[in-house]
């Protein structure tokens, strides 16, 4: 799980709004690893002449515009891959094995680029630390 908290930045009261929203948060007494992970986003930062962030680990962004939406998709993959003990590879495989579809079983595929001229393909995965491991003894190759 993870908490991403979306401020409006140019609130006139948006630090006030800020111990409000982790006030409410530290009295539902969630677990330590949640608040301690969350991710802090300050929106409509195009709305403001010469931004700088205040605070150092929030992300910019202008949701309107789009700016700074590709880190904080990084951002939230980071802490969701963290959290949960998975990774994110890209393996070779033969297409006449039993790899690819091992993975499809195993793994969450987000991507096949195949190579038709050696019958592989590059497969970009979502796996877990124990789910590669039993990959690797199973084809070590």
């Amino acid at each position: 799980d993870l908490i991403v908290h979306v401020r409006d930045i140019t609130h006139p009261e948006t630090i006030l709004q800020k111990a409000t929203v982790l006030s409410v948060l530290k009295n539902l007494n969630l677990p330590s690893h949640l608040l301690d992970s969350m991710v802090e986003v300050q929106n409509k930062v195009d709305l403001i002449e010469r931004y700088k962030p205040t605070e150092e680990s929030a992300l910019a962004v202008s949701a309107l515009h789009g700016h700074g939406l590709e880190e904080l998709k990084e951002e939230i993959e980071k802490k969701i891959l963290t959290a949960t003990g998975k990774k994110i590879l890209t393996v070779n495989v033969n297409l006449e094995g039993p790899q690819l579809s091992w993975l499809y079983k195993e793994a969450t595929v987000q991507e096949v680029e195949v190579m038709p001229e050696d019958g592989t393909a590059r497969v970009k995965v979502i796996i877990s630390n124990s789910a590669f491991g039993r990959y690797k003894n199973l084809f070590p190759n």
